[in-house]
């Protein structure tokens, strides 16, 4: 029990702060550095900035028809694991109640089974992109430590709660505390990983989308 206390409250405290004060300090950086005001006139027909973000935004969030042969499943797989991380993080009555202790927000949960399911597919997912950074030659060779710390401490998380559900290993106690300490190092390696460009990637797309709608290329 000592150890689930110190998971639950200093360590889990720490990675918090950690966590909203990182992401802070990597946002403001970004919206902070020098920029060019470019003084070209804008290409005739050209949309508004915004909009030129915007669809740039959403347009990369699937690759072009002549890349989708050799990235289709990395895609498939991308969308597989993140979107079984949202699901159970925002969908198990456990967490849900934990983000209601905190921010004071609730909905209602998706039956535990369901939950469990999909993070047995997500387990999967993230082992399935690990082999595929290993034997891919570009990939490993594009591969740092930092890489797959990431990969680990996503994982993590997932595989601790998928054994503490089940109860397997350990005692439950053990098995949450293991737990809460992974999302914790999650937290804590989040804003100075590349786990940031949960952030960052809207900031990138936007970027590039401004300069060629500006420019009358269609991204």
């Amino acid at each position: 029990m000592e150890l689930l206390d110190f998971a639950r409250g200093p360590a889990l405290d720490f990675a918090m702060l950690v966590f909203v004060l990182g992401v802070t300090w990597r946002l403001v950086g970004v919206l902070l550095l020098p920029r060019l005001r470019d003084r070209s006139a804008p290409r005739e027909g050209a949309p508004p900035r915004l909009v030129g973000a915007l669809r740039a935004i959403v347009r990369r969030m699937w690759p072009r028809k002549e890349f989708i042969q050799v990235t289709l499943f990395s895609t498939i797989n991308s969308y597989v694991f993140h979107l079984g991380l949202a699901i159970v993080v925002f969908g198990l009555a456990a967490h849900i109640v934990f983000i209601h202790d905190l921010f004071g927000l609730s909905w209602p949960s998706l039956p535990s089974d369901l939950v469990f399911g999909v993070g047995v597919i997500t387990l999967a997912a993230l082992v399935a992109a690990l082999v595929r950074r290993l034997t891919h030659p570009v990939l490993r060779l594009l591969s740092g430590p930092s890489d797959y710390l990431s990969w680990l401490l996503t994982t993590l998380p997932v595989l601790t709660g998928l054994l503490a559900t089940a109860q397997i290993g350990a005692r439950y106690e053990t098995l949450l505390a293991a737990h809460i300490l992974s999302i914790a190092a999650f937290l804590i390696w989040f804003p100075f990983g590349k786990l940031m460009h949960a952030f960052l990637f809207a900031f990138s797309r936007g970027a590039t989308g401004m300069r060629f709608s500006h420019r009358g290329v269609k991204v």
